[in-house]
């Protein structure tokens, strides 16, 4: 069942109204009717209230159906598929695009997958340029016809499959709305741009978030390190309680706070050595939300 089925049968289980929901959440009746036909999905803060207002969980609700629904929206695909026969240091340039998806395969290949609903002919209007030398490889997706940077940011989805054996690190530069981390597993992700939500689940190793601007972090756990590096910008980030870990500032004039069911909240700074949340950069701040 993906997300829109799911959330219309809820609401009418619980007896609530489009309106009435609308109104709990803070948002217009013609929202809930686009999510229940699976024409647009809520942004986390608004997941996050839709989970608390049925007793669910986020994972319920959004992460398993943006996996399950994916591939089955997409019209119009052009896959690069390449052969890894070493270990390798991924530099990855995306530019704009509405989504990236970045999982570990088990095969010895990258999978570099472009999807829209819109944009046809996707082997034309990019390529996908390979420069491989010795223990790294430059991957660089090129907007060949100059698609805006907005119709990008509206249409196109890119879905990255590491592969597990050769992976040990990977930079990516990109400017997307959804990135979603799913069952990667390298030393070292480094992801350096725009990203108004990640979510992260059944992953590993140490992640570090580098911009200007806001993040919205939604994970299961954390498995290593979450850094966050920002100037100037805020980031949130919704984690179980039970799933809480060691939270460190490591910035200039930056504040933690911490969060629960909408009040500020204190928190015993969990004894961690291993997996940990940190904050460094300047003037920014790391909100963490703890859900039930």
């Amino acid at each position: 069942m993906n997300f829109s089925e799911k959330l219309k049968e809820i609401r009418k289980k619980e007896g609530i109204s489009q309106e009435q929901l609308a109104e709990k959440i803070g948002v217009s009746r013609q929202a809930i009717t686009k999510w229940e036909t699976g024409k647009g999905l809520p942004d986390v803060e608004n997941m996050v209230i839709i989970a608390e207002i049925f007793k669910t969980t986020i994972d319920e609700l959004l992460m398993n159906s943006i996996t399950k629904e994916t591939p089955e929206t997409f019209v119009y695909t052009s896959e690069t598929i390449y052969d890894i026969d070493c270990e390798k240091h991924f530099d990855v340039n995306i530019g704009s695009a509405a989504a990236i998806m970045l999982s570990s395969g088990d095969d010895e290949k990258l999978h570099v997958k472009l999807s829209s609903e819109t944009i046809e002919n996707l082997g034309s209007m990019y390529k996908i340029k390979l420069d491989d030398r010795k223990n790294k490889l430059d991957v660089i997706c090129l907007n060949k016809n100059k698609l805006s940077r907005y119709e990008a940011e509206e249409s196109l989805a890119v879905e990255i499959i590491l592969p597990n054996k050769y992976s040990d690190h990977c930079e990516i530069a990109a400017s997307v709305k959804l990135l979603e981390i799913s069952n990667l597993h390298l030393n070292r992700l480094e992801y350096d741009g725009a990203a108004e939500q990640v979510l992260i689940s059944d992953s590993s190793g140490s992640l570090e978030f580098t911009a200007k601007t806001d993040y919205e972090i939604t994970v299961d756990k954390v498995t290593g390190r979450l850094e966050i590096n920002q100037w100037k910008a805020k980031t949130i980030i919704h984690i179980p309680e039970e799933n809480m870990v060691t939270v460190r500032n490591k910035g200039r004039k930056c504040n933690v706070y911490y969060v629960k069911e909408g009040k500020t909240a204190e928190c015993e700074n969990a004894v961690d050595s291993e997996n940990e949340i940190s904050i460094s950069g300047i003037f920014s701040e790391l909100v963490v939300d703890l859900l039930p």
